[in-house]
């Protein structure tokens, strides 16, 4: 008999290689592994909802797994973080069914993209941040950042080489706003916020860098139309670095079962997204 189990995880990526395993290199998905592995001494590799990159954070990853052991849920929160980390946590978790599946149940995500552009240095925030020297402006970050407003080919928006089939996604809403007092400070940040039902490989880090672009003057904010018309990475602007990204929160749909089409390999394909 098995149990299938829901968490939601929050870390800071800051000294992780991101979240998916690799050889040599500590990853999210990893410190859980072996945090699961401690706790059954079972050998299981979690499925996250969202791939996100080195250095980036997050507060509402979503992660399954199904296991031989007959703990309930909520003795799998206390058990696996009595094994994790300072910089790793589980918030919450929840049993689903056997067929559930982090990545298809994914209705919409939530990041949040955090730029400091005072004077000074962000001393507390500073692996939480983009720093950028000169003051930017935030209500043409905004009038640029409607023109992504809805359903678009975002190709201009994606790293490549890429394998993703399809390049249409959908934005839910694009925020840029001054947050109150930073730090004790005022002022101090341009924050980017982002929902949508899906995005691309580096998506939400090249439009944030293309906003910057506008918000420093460098370009007005209609550029960005002609950025979404070329359908070509060379368009947009350039890749903000990832420590000041974090995946705030991700929408679930526990009942959305399609299943992904095959690739070459005959293996089923998951077009998954990583900001």
């Amino acid at each position: 008999m098995t149990r299938s189990i829901c968490l939601r995880v929050a870390y800071e990526g800051t000294r992780f290689s991101g979240w998916q395993v690799q050889p040599g290199q500590v990853t999210v998905q990893g410190v859980l592994a072996e945090a699961i592995r401690k706790v059954t001494g079972e050998e299981i590799l979690p499925r996250g909802s969202s791939r996100t990159d080195s250095g980036v954070h997050a507060l509402g990853q979503v992660v399954a797994f199904t296991s031989r052991s007959d703990l309930e849920a909520g003795v799998w929160v206390n058990a696996i973080n009595a094994n994790l980390p300072p910089d790793v946590t589980v918030l919450s978790g929840f049993e689903v069914s056997a067929e559930f599946d982090p990545v298809w149940a994914a209705v919409r995500k939530f990041y949040r993209y955090r730029i400091h552009d005072a004077p000074w240095r962000p001393v507390l925030s500073r692996n939480l941040v983009w720093r950028w020297r000169s003051r930017l402006d935030a209500p043409a970050m905004q009038a640029a950042a409607n023109h992504l407003l809805g359903e678009h080919d975002f190709t201009s928006f994606e790293t490549v080489p890429s394998t993703r089939l399809s390049k249409v996604r959908t934005i839910h809403r694009l925020d840029v706003r001054r947050p109150p007092g930073q730090d004790d400070v005022p002022d101090s940040e341009v924050w980017i916020e982002v929902e949508g039902n899906g995005f691309l490989y580096n998506m939400v880090r090249i439009i944030a860098g293309s906003l910057v672009m506008v918000g420093s003057g460098k370009r007005q904010p209609h550029w960005l139309t002609e950025v979404l018309a070329a359908r070509h990475r060379p368009a947009a602007g350039p890749t903000a670095p990832p420590e000041g990204l974090v995946l705030v929160s991700i929408e679930l749909d526990p009942n959305r079962r399609r299943t992904p089409p095959p690739d070459r390999s005959g293996h089923a394909r998951y077009d998954e997204i990583s900001p």
